[in-house]
């Protein structure tokens, strides 16, 4: 068994750790494209209501005609759950946790699962932020250890990142990424095992600059997400969003990026961290940058001149340089995750070809001898490109060709 390739076609049972929204979205979306899964927890009644949660969503499904009832009931019979590991891991060829966002316990269950599944299976991770390659080496099988990290919702959401860890073998790469597709996804591969892999990066930078822009009260919170949805075509402002996805998870990703990245991702604690002490955390606890207790805020339209949108896209540009220098990710790949993942209306390589990189980099380095950030500094792989005579579009040659 130990040898033999597993290819997406092959793959039958699976077994999802950890039922919170991400686990049991996952279970469904498995259940949903036909495959067998026992899900773990820690307990009956958290496996009972996570089943709850999955009948509801496929229910509402059904009501919107996207499947039909027997196909919901279906799907809902192929959901077993268990607190046993050695009961998920039995005869399963792949497995995913999606266990809260703490390296211990991530090893913790990836050495469990080691010792549970067959040899061929592979083993996944839905984690956001934290290293591949640090929980394959709690197993005796790091070539079929991967990241495989799904947008929540994840039975509605297109994208996933599929992430290589230093010792993944390709043919795990090529099985999960034909695996995301059979689910209906568009995967997205990072080719190093990067902190924030695509998206959160580009993200992180993008909050970053207009968390200091508000902080140097350069622009009211309103002014900058007003900015940013009617000049930008964002769908949602940053402070909106960032309160959308939890601020104590965009406060974590913070952390996290800052000890990978060093001064370019130097986090403005000062705008977070008073809502963080006061357990304000956004949408989910009713209030943070904004009050979500009747819903979502409404940004004024008429503030949309308050803060410049090209800052939100020269930081995104300079981060995409990054990985692309980093050789963690292509141009398609990231544009295909900004889009997918977080709706914006271009990628930021082909909004640079656009704009022109040389256009990007006279604005970094305008914000750089304004602010000296590290966040501005224009990466070498722009001016590489730019002193090539690769500006974009109009010379034929960009970061696309």
């Amino acid at each position: 068994m130990g040898g033999r390739i597993l290819t997406a076609e092959k793959i039958e049972k699976a077994a999802v750790i950890g039922s919170g929204a991400m686990g049991h979205g996952i279970t469904e979306l498995l259940a949903m494209n036909g495959y067998e899964i026992t899900m773990v927890d820690i307990n009956d009644q958290i496996l009972q209501k996570a089943k709850e949660k999955i009948a509801w969503s496929l229910g509402k499904f059904v009501e919107k005609r996207r499947i039909r009832q027997e196909d919901a009931d279906t799907a809902l019979a192929r959901v077993a759950t268990t607190t046993s590991y050695e009961q998920a891991g039995k005869d399963v060829d792949f497995a995913i946790e999606a266990s809260p966002e703490n390296m211990q316990l991530k090893r913790t269950v990836f050495a469990k699962l080691d010792q549970v599944t067959p040899p061929h299976a592979i083993l996944a991770s839905n984690t956001s932020t934290l290293s591949i390659t640090e929980m394959g080496k709690a197993t005796k099988r790091q070539d079929k250890v991967v990241g495989m990290h799904f947008f929540n919702p994840p039975q509605m959401m297109a994208l996933v990142e599929v992430i290589k860890g230093d010792n993944t073998s390709q043919d795990t790469i090529t099985t999960v990424v034909e695996l995301a597709k059979k689910l209906g996804k568009t995967p997205i591969i990072v080719r190093k095992d990067v902190r924030g892999f695509i998206v959160n990066r580009i993200l992180g930078v993008a909050f970053n600059e207009a968390f200091w822009a508000y902080q140097r009260k350069e622009a009211t919170m309103q002014g900058i997400d007003s900015s940013v949805k009617y000049n930008g075509g964002f769908p949602m402002g940053w402070f909106e969003l960032a309160d959308f996805v939890g601020l104590d998870i965009a406060y974590e990703v913070g952390k996290i990026l800052y000890e990978a990245y060093g001064e370019r991702f130097k986090p403005c604690s000062e705008v977070i961290g008073p809502l963080m002490k006061d357990h304000k955390y956004g949408q989910k606890t009713g209030v943070g940058f904004y009050d979500w207790t009747k819903g979502r805020p409404r940004i004024p339209f008429n503030l949309l001149d308050e803060y410049d949108v090209d800052r939100s896209w020269a930081v995104a540009v300079n981060e995409a340089a990054w990985l692309i220098s980093d050789d963690a990710a292509n141009p398609e790949d990231i544009d295909t995750g900004m889009k997918l993942g977080t709706y914006w209306p271009q990628g930021p390589c082909e909004h640079a070809d656009r704009t022109g990189l040389d256009v990007i980099i006279s604005k970094l380095k305008e914000l750089h001898s304004k602010y000296n950030m590290e966040m501005y500094k224009p990466c070498p792989l722009l001016e590489e490109y730019v002193s090539k005579g690769w500006t974009g579009k109009k010379a034929g040659r960009g970061f696309y060709k």
